[in-house]
């Protein structure tokens, strides 16, 4: 049995390694090395990485490919880089600080109460701006490839990403936004209630 894999695919993983690989290398630079100006260029380096996984998707369409989700994966993928990037490095850059440079421990989030909710926001409002790139790319796509019928999978994957959006904005931050609420009900009432 051979096992076809699609060139596509195994970009996007060495992509994945290779944002973490330069990450790696800027923050062994940074506190290891002791190369400060070296390591900051390596981690601004780290969104080359997403241009090349563009400019292959957009090839790879151009060349007559027909979109799949493997595109719309690519697609999410830069999304969820460009949103969510900074705090992974910020993330990275706080443990190894601690653990090499003598950095303070690592910001956790917040477990309860009002910071819990405006933490869960936060990271959802990350999600939407990493859909809104996601979904633009796949319309930049869409339109590249000039033919309706070569791009119905990327429909589908804006759906699933809206879902998924969805699901985590109700689970979440509406979650915890009610539930914060209606403890500051409660506690409002008991607080009355003593008065009385």
């Amino acid at each position: 049995m051979v096992i076809v894999v699609e060139p596509l695919v195994v970009l996007i993983v060495a992509c994945e390694i290779g944002f973490w690989v330069v990450l790696g290398a800027g923050l062994l630079a940074r506190y290891v090395l002791r190369m400060p100006r070296l390591g900051a260029v390596l981690l601004v380096c780290t969104p080359v990485v997403d241009v090349v996984l563009l400019v292959a998707t957009v090839f790879d369409l151009r060349s007559g490919g027909e979109a799949t989700g493997v595109h719309g994966l690519a697609a999410i993928y830069l999304g969820v880089s460009v949103a969510f990037g900074h705090s992974m490095l910020r993330w990275a850059d706080q443990r190894v600080a601690h653990r090499f440079a003598g950095g303070p421990p690592p910001v956790k989030p917040p477990k309860h109460g009002m910071a819990k909710v405006r933490h869960e926001w936060r990271e959802w409002g990350k999600f939407a701006i990493a859909w809104a790139i996601a979904c633009s790319v796949m319309l930049f796509l869409m339109f590249v490839v000039g033919t309706p019928e070569r791009t119905q999978a990327l429909w589908g994957q804006m759906a699933t990403m809206t879902l998924v959006g969805g699901i985590w904005l109700v689970g979440w931050p509406v979650y915890h936004t009610v539930t914060e609420l209606a403890k500051g009900g409660r506690t409002r009432e008991k607080v009355g209630d003593r008065g009385e």
